[in-house]
């Protein structure tokens, strides 16, 4: 062996040592979640130079220096906001759900945003009807049109609404789109996005990714929520992008994407303005308090009767905000616990969590989709089936599309709503934004969508699932490894 061959295989085996004793310190050091830290310590220890580079680039919430330091600024205003507004609201409680208190007063102590009454909400179950009426909404508006999405995707009722926008533009109206630097990549480089532009269109890229930018901030941390609002007075949220089903992701072969979202007046819109110009402004790199442009910000008047409460998270919202939440919540049933999500994934804590509501009586349903758009989801999903079934939880498979709604109902009392899955990314990584619905009303239409969803569904037989083939348990387990990092 030549003196050049020994240097470089010394230099080697010191690098790999290295890499060894080093990165595993690190990821003990952060104190996370111990599968999150156990599957990093399985990446970088069987792959040591890889693993490196890929916990390098995507294993911290590093959100970028400048990015980090004005959500830093910025959210004192927030707090000082959101705490004026908890002198507004006079909530009776005596016509809801009690464990309802415990929710609000969790988001309250996280976010500092209070429930808000006096709202009304309008459920839209399919793609069509939400174009529709959005469209129809951005040609009545007289201010403002902000919208923020995680995907926006030519084709069908998008260009519809392009267009909508585009002419709103011309009539003077602020219009603002803030769209997510991964999720709406294609369309960002399109003729659409320079069409959008060049009519007036404020169209921002939220969270640029690259491949110098992931040399200082995680690139897969994405802006997931999904909100529109006109004037300032009528607001959108749900699980729906902006794409026409008919024309997204058709070569997957998963069918079309089944989504829900709700329309909402009231006093909540105010939050969900100002939640959009927080974000906005922070991809424009100004403060809340130096900006004197055009907000739409102003306190909204009643128009119904439902209780609403706001639950933004993400990086800097909150060391665990959405996955506390969704504990609290699913300790909250008493009777009847019904879920649906296209990515499920838990960790040990919300597994524990569905097991131990089926096992103390409550009737626990999860709703995924048959076919799954990520190979690695669908057989980490399934490394959970048979504990869960065994616990006495109903796992039901959609077969109408690849089912994107995600819900979650308690009793029939109460209902979470948004854009959050059941995984890890939408837990910690992810800016998400869920609404805590207290309305038995509301909650009785999103369990009639979630028990058409069930029609056409198939239970899960756990006795036949025993049988199949080892390479399929190999493949859940490996998927199951790695599940913490989805």
């Amino acid at each position: 062996m030549d003196k050049f061959t020994w240097s470089l295989a010394t230099s080697l085996l010191f690098a790999d040592l290295v890499i060894r004793i080093v990165f595993p310190l690190r990821v003990i050091m952060r104190k996370r979640a111990p599968s999150v830290s156990f599957a990093w310590l399985v990446v970088i220890l069987l792959f040591p130079f890889g693993g490196a580079i890929i916990y390098l680039l995507f294993g911290e919430n590093r959100l970028g220096e400048r990015r980090a330091n004005r959500l830093i600024k910025n959210r004192p205003v927030i707090k000082e906001w959101s705490g004026s507004l908890q002198n507004k609201p006079i909530i009776n409680w005596d016509s809801v759900n009690l464990e309802c208190i415990p929710l609000d007063r969790q988001i309250i102590a996280t976010t500092g945003i209070p429930t808000m009454p006096g709202n009304r909400l309008e459920l839209i179950e399919h793609a069509d009807l939400f174009f529709h009426f959005l469209i129809d909404d951005i040609r009545k508006a007289k201010s403002s049109c902000y919208l923020e999405f995680y995907i926006l995707h030519a084709g069908g009722l998008a260009d519809e609404l392009i267009d909508a926008l585009i002419e709103a533009g011309h009539r003077g109206i602020s219009c603002r789109a803030l769209i997510d630097s991964i999720g709406s990549k294609s369309f960002l480089q399109s003729a659409q996005a320079v069409k959008m532009r060049e009519g007036g269109i404020h169209l921002v890229e939220a969270l640029p990714a690259g491949i110098i930018r992931a040399l200082f901030m995680r690139i897969d941390l994405r802006n997931h929520r999904k909100i529109a609002i006109i004037d300032g007075e009528i607001a959108y949220t749900g699980s729906q992008n902006l794409v026409d089903p008919r024309f997204f992701k058709q070569q997957n072969g998963v069918g079309e994407w089944v989504d829900a979202m709700v329309r909402i007046t009231g006093p909540v819109v105010e939050l969900l303005t100002t939640s959009f110009m927080f974000d906005w402004l922070l991809e424009k790199k100004q403060r809340l308090t130096d900006y004197t442009g055009t907000t739409d910000i102003h306190p909204v008047a009643p128009t119904g009767k439902a209780l609403v409460q706001l639950a933004p998270s993400g990086p800097g919202y909150g060391k665990d905000t959405i996955h506390n939440l969704l504990l609290t919540t699913l300790y909250a049933a008493r009777k009847e616990l019904i879920l649906t999500t296209p990515y499920f994934v838990p960790d040990n804590a919300i597994l524990a969590a569905l097991k131990s509501a089926a096992q103390r009586g409550v009737a626990v349903t999860i709703i995924v989709p048959e076919k799954n758009d990520s190979r690695l989801v669908h057989y980490a999903s399934r490394a959970h089936y048979d504990a869960l079934a065994r616990a006495g939880v109903r796992i039901m498979a959609f077969s109408g599309g690849l089912l994107h709604t995600k819900t979650i109902t308690v009793d029939g009392d109460f209902c979470l709503f948004g854009s959050v899955n059941l995984d890890m990314r939408s837990f910690w990584l992810n800016f998400e934004m869920t609404l805590c619905i207290y309305d038995k009303e509301f909650t009785r239409q999103i369990r009639a969508l979630q028990q058409r969803y069930l029609q056409i569904a198939t239970l899960h037989n756990n006795n036949a699932f025993q049988t199949r083939s080892y390479g399929q348990r190999f493949l859940e387990n490996i998927a199951l490894l790695v599940g913490p990092l989805l």
